[in-house]
């Protein structure tokens, strides 16, 4: 990774980020920290930030990617309140999302928290663990910003302590423009933000008046999905194309267009990967799908040739009354990206087909229930079916869906 000459090199900031993140780990090992404490040793944080930020990442197609981000996404003006919610993990991201977001809106607007400030993220639940709950300081910070980024790695259970409240919050504020992203990887946003969005909002447009008018899609795959989900007028597609207005929040990367299926029945083959956390312990998982059957949007049976990850799935929907009903049907629309990379923020935007068991984000479809768990799952090679009308063969697009 190239670097821009300074008094920063690589290694040494590699070794700073180390102690950063063995700083932090003692703030959340330690239970007689207050909240002024935290703040200190945040501000002595974002001192180690500036010193990195002046010799940042000379990427350019994380700076692009960025620039895309804050320029044709959120469209950040001077003077705006920036809050970004981010990990030690995604350090070169959040780093470069503050330091342009401070050169438009003003570097005293822009706010950043790091999650291990706040206390332990661990990665199984296990021995008495806990999840990272929302913190009060992130909550207000969030109730008085223009424009939001949640940039972090997922860990087990922290969709219902952490990101579930967190959008609550956000759905409160209605001045707010708030990009989500779960998961991301320097090569993920470097990948899924490098695409004309120009393009992903027209085809987004296109798929979505289509499917909206379908009663039901017919789904098929090579590896074996055999379904049909059915639709209702009251349940509402969602673009999601990178357009993200005042109330309103948008996964980014994105391009997609979902929506919550009334019902569905049959088999689905997922052969691509999941998602919460499981993209990130698995990753992608060709070699052995999980196989589910669904009667009336009901999981009823998961099987794979993988036991821990059969296990540990149906482990995930028993820990919720609805989490193994479908909530989610989706449409990937970003015909930028080209094949999965084991990482379902983006991979799921591939055209293509994911389902989701659980949450069916009811502010957005109008879905009557809630869930605490949400997870998805991406298909391969899909072949939709809209009424009778093939829009997709195979992973590719009908040519009208292209024009």
């Amino acid at each position: 990774m190239k670097v821009r000459a300074g008094p920063v090199t690589l290694k040494s900031l590699l070794i700073l980020n180390t102690r950063r993140q063995g700083k932090i780990n003692n703030v959340g090992t330690n239970p007689l920290i207050n909240k002024r404490e935290r703040n200190e040793i945040a501000l002595n944080n974002r001192d180690c930030g500036e010193v990195l930020m002046k010799s940042h990442n000379d990427d350019s197609r994380l700076q692009e990617g960025v620039t895309q981000a804050l320029r044709n996404c959120v469209r950040l003006q001077q003077g705006e309140k920036v809050v970004i919610v981010t990990d030690t993990a995604t350090t070169f991201i959040a780093y470069e999302l503050e330091w342009q977001a401070g050169t438009i809106a003003g570097r005293p607007n822009v706010q950043t928290f790091y999650m291990e400030i706040f206390g332990k993220r661990p990665d199984n639940l296990s021995d008495g663990h806990v999840p990272l709950a929302l913190p009060q300081e992130i909550e207000e910070a969030l109730r008085g910003a223009d424009v939001a980024f949640y940039a972090a790695l997922t860990k087990p259970g922290e969709l219902k302590s952490f990101r579930s409240p967190m959008i609550e919050v956000v759905n409160s504020n209605r001045k707010l423009r708030y990009a989500h992203m779960p998961g991301v990887t320097l090569e993920v946003f470097m990948r899924g933000m490098a695409v004309d969005y120009g393009i992903v909002q027209k085809v987004t447009a296109r798929v979505k008046e289509r499917v909206e008018r379908a009663q039901n899609l017919y789904v098929t795959t090579p590896a074996g999905t055999d379904v049909v989900a059915e639709f209702l007028p009251a349940y509402r597609w969602i673009a999601s194309d990178g357009n993200i207005v005042p109330g309103h929040w948008m996964n980014l990367p994105t391009g997609e267009t979902y929506t919550y299926p009334v019902t569905v029945n049959g088999v689905v083959v997922v052969d691509g990967v999941l998602g919460d956390h499981f993209d990130r312990k698995y990753g992608a998982f060709a070699a052995t799908p999980v196989r589910l059957r669904i009667v009336n949007g009901v999981v009823t049976d998961v099987a794979c040739g993988n036991k821990e990850l059969e296990k540990e799935l149906k482990k995930y929907m028993d820990s919720d009354s609805r989490g193994n009903q479908i909530g989610e049907f989706g449409i990937g629309t970003n015909i930028g990206l080209d094949g999965v990379v084991g990482n379902m923020l983006l991979d799921e935007k591939h055209p293509g087909v994911h389902l989701a068991v659980g949450d069916p984000y009811g502010s957005k479809t109008g879905a009557p229930w809630k869930s605490s768990v949400h997870c998805d799952g991406v298909l391969l090679k899909t072949t939709i079916v809209a009424d009778g009308e093939v829009i997709m063969k195979d992973g590719k697009f009908d040519e009208k869906y292209l024009k």
